[in-house]
């Protein structure tokens, strides 16, 4: 007997980019395809579901989905809208889930009665999501037209392009019922080796194969398979939900899997009480039971733990405590090259600049995995990206990247689901810090995940950060003649410093390009993409280069810089790093995802704020209600001792004696 996706009646609304439209069809408007102009591409997470909404881990979501998502400079859609109008389709464009791998956007479009999203195209982690918790999407635009002429969708119709685990999966009802009628004991059996050339992702991957009845022996591109990860972790905003799904289907108390193997992270919430956008919103005490929350499961299944520190905990502290981002603690701490990491953070492949493969994935995927062992993948092609030549002073691989966001390729989606090779002479000589952001900003990219071949520099980086001789194996690099499913080949040597204009990382330009340079009022240099050692050092040399010639962060300009961990900030005490922060007026935080996520001092209080942040995204909503443009840590500080968007060789030049 067929399953049909919806119960009655379609009532579809099409996110278009004209508000007028979507408010039209919030009020009882229905409108054919083409009567909807066109839609919204780029919807990001941040939008179904803003940061504040992440507090909620239940039905309560489906009060709120989309309330952050802007057409043209208006948001349509508010509390309740979805559910009073009954909303059951949702069309999208291209690239639709992009950003974080918050699994409470389709959790809160299904709560609120959505049961199909028809998409041009989905991000890996939002789609996988939906599979997980029973939210149907499609990328047949086709389907919309034919619903509103009355049509019945079978679920079969809706899977029938999809491989055979998320098929299965879809027509399970979930991933957690599906893990538990498929995955109970299922151990690693590592594919056959054969002489094919390989990536290092595939080789990797391959080593930690599980087999079931559904996933097949010898993967390719495509393909749904189950792997057994060397490292799982997960953080404050997700780990209510996986224990409450968990719970409710399982009871209590829960078998978890290689529980040693687990690690969990506070990194998001530290300063609350000081966050303006969680204060205004009234939601502090929801965030503070949702550490709770979190506290408690740590506590009832002996789990490790990390915590970030408040400016008054780390006052208290005498450097025992060891804290920071959860995925850059992950690189500083657990992962080594070879092994597979996965965590609820879409900024997880930061330890691919280990050698090791590493992804995000979502509540449910990770809550499955706890009992399980299994993580669920769908086998991605390769993009091998070539940094050739030198990088100039003063570039750095966060300009890199601002350069590949912006590259039409990457515009149009070709990195989507992919895994970025990041390889050639310019990769050679960076540090592992610089490495790590091209690697963690594969989220950005569309990626899977990112990855560098473990070599020398990879070997000292873990001797001399974490007093680890890890062997590197010959096999940790990909063979000559693997499959790519392209190459991407970029002149370092002819880039300067970028900036991404407000909207999307994908909005790069040269800085020197632009002519009109918009005023600052909030710099922020911080978080995992740029709160590393290195990081700091170029902040340093920066305010250190201004502090000798007696200059500082103007009136009506603030500066805030977050250490990423511990370890990076007792290096910058170490060295003295924060008298000359201090000196050049900035507020010093202790580490936390702060302000990139929404969650403490440096994100915008209004509209008209302008922020310039060496943070990796700058979605809608993402730091506050104003506007940000991304940079690099040197351009973010030269920029906010300038009080407007500039490089640092443009403010040394300015101060030429």
């Amino acid at each position: 007997m067929a399953t049909y996706v919806l119960d009655g009646p379609a009532r579809l609304l099409f996110l278009s980019r004209d508000p007028a439209r979507v408010t039209a069809q919030l009020a009882g408007t229905a409108l054919a395809p083409e009567q909807a102009g066109p839609l919204r591409d780029d919807i990001s997470t941040d939008e179904i579901t803003p940061v504040p909404i992440l507090t909620h881990f239940d039905e309560q979501l489906g009060r709120y989905p989309y309330t952050g998502l802007r057409a043209g400079d208006a948001l349509p859609i508010g509390m309740d809208a979805i559910t009073r109008a009954g909303v059951n389709v949702v069309v999208g464009g291209k690239r639709y889930g992009k950003g974080s791998s918050r699994e409470h956007s389709p959790m809160a479009e299904k709560s609120a009665g959505v049961r199909l999203v028809i998409a041009e195209s989905f991000e890996r982690i939002y789609r996988q999501n939906a599979d997980n918790i029973g939210l149907y999407t499609s990328t047949d635009m086709g389907l919309a037209e034919r619903l509103r002429q009355g049509a019945a969708i079978t679920v079969d119709e809706i899977v029938a392009d999809r491989d055979a685990l998320a098929a299965a999966i879809v027509r399970a009802g979930g991933l957690l019922a599906f893990g538990q009628a498929r995955l109970g004991g299922v151990e690693p059996q590592p594919a056959a080796e054969d002489a094919a050339p390989r990536t290092l992702f595939e080789k990797i991957i391959l080593r930690r194969l599980l087999r079931t009845a559904v996933t097949p022996a010898a993967p390719e591109p495509g393909d749904g398979i189950f792997i057994r990860a060397d490292w799982r972790f997960i953080h404050e905003y997700y780990t209510g939900m996986a224990a409450h799904m968990l719970h409710a289907r399982f009871g209590r108390p829960l078998r978890l899997v290689d529980r040693e193997r687990i690690v969990v992270f506070e990194d998001h919430t530290s300063y609350v009480d000081e966050s303006p956008n969680h204060v205004r919103a009234g939601i502090v005490p929801n965030v503070l039971a949702m550490c709770r929350a979190q506290r408690g499961f740590v506590e009832a299944y002996g789990l490790r733990q990390h915590r970030t520190l408040t400016e008054t905990e780390a006052a208290r502290d005498a450097g025992g405590n060891v804290a920071g981002i959860s995925h850059a603690m992950m690189a500083e701490r657990y992962a080594l090259p070879g092994q597979v990491v996965v965590g609820t953070d879409s900024h997880t492949p930061h330890s691919g600049a280990l050698g090791c493969v590493a992804f995000g994935v979502g509540t449910t995927d990770m809550a499955n995995a706890f009992v399980t062992g299994a993580v669920r993948l769908t086998v991605p092609a390769s993009l091998r990206v070539e940094l050739a030549g030198v990088l100039p002073p003063g570039v750095t691989a966060k300009d890199v990247v601002l350069h590949l966001l912006a590259l039409p390729e990457i515009r149009s989606g070709a990195g989507v689901g992919k895994v970025f090779e990041f390889t050639g002479e310019a990769v050679a000589a960076l540090s592992i810090d610089e490495r790590a952001t091209l690697t963690n900003m594969t989220a950005e990219l569309g990626g899977l995940t990112g990855i560098v071949a473990p070599d020398a520099e990879t070997a000292r980086f873990l001797r001399e950060r974490r007093g680890v001789d890890a062997a590197i194996e010959p096999w940790m690099r990909s063979d000559p003649g693997a499959a790519y499913a392209a190459t991407l080949r970029v002149d370092c040597g002819a880039l300067s410093p970028l900036v991404a204009a407000p909207g999307d990382p994908g909005n790069g330009v040269p800085l020197a390009a632009l002519l009109e340079r918009p005023r600052v009022d909030i710099a922020y240099g911080g978080s995992c993409t740029a709160g590393k050692r290195e990081d700091f050092d170029h902040y340093h040399e920066v305010l250190a280069w201004a502090v000798e010639r007696g200059l500082s962060i103007p009136p009506g300009v603030a500066l805030y810089l977050q250490y990423g961990t511990t370890a990076v900030r007792d290096y910058c005490v170490a060295r003295g790093y924060d008298r000359t922060f201090a000196a050049a007026g900035a507020r010093i935080l202790q580490p936390s995802c702060g302000a990139c996520a929404n969650c403490g001092p440096g994100s915008s209080i209004d509209a008209g704020q302008v922020t310039v942040s060496a943070i990796n995204r700058n979605f809608p909503g993402r730091s506050g209600p104003g506007s940000v443009w991304l940079a690099s840590p040197p351009t973010v500080m030269a920029s906010a001792l300038a009080g407007e968007l500039t490089s640092f060789a443009e403010l040394q030049a300015r101060h030429a004696p």
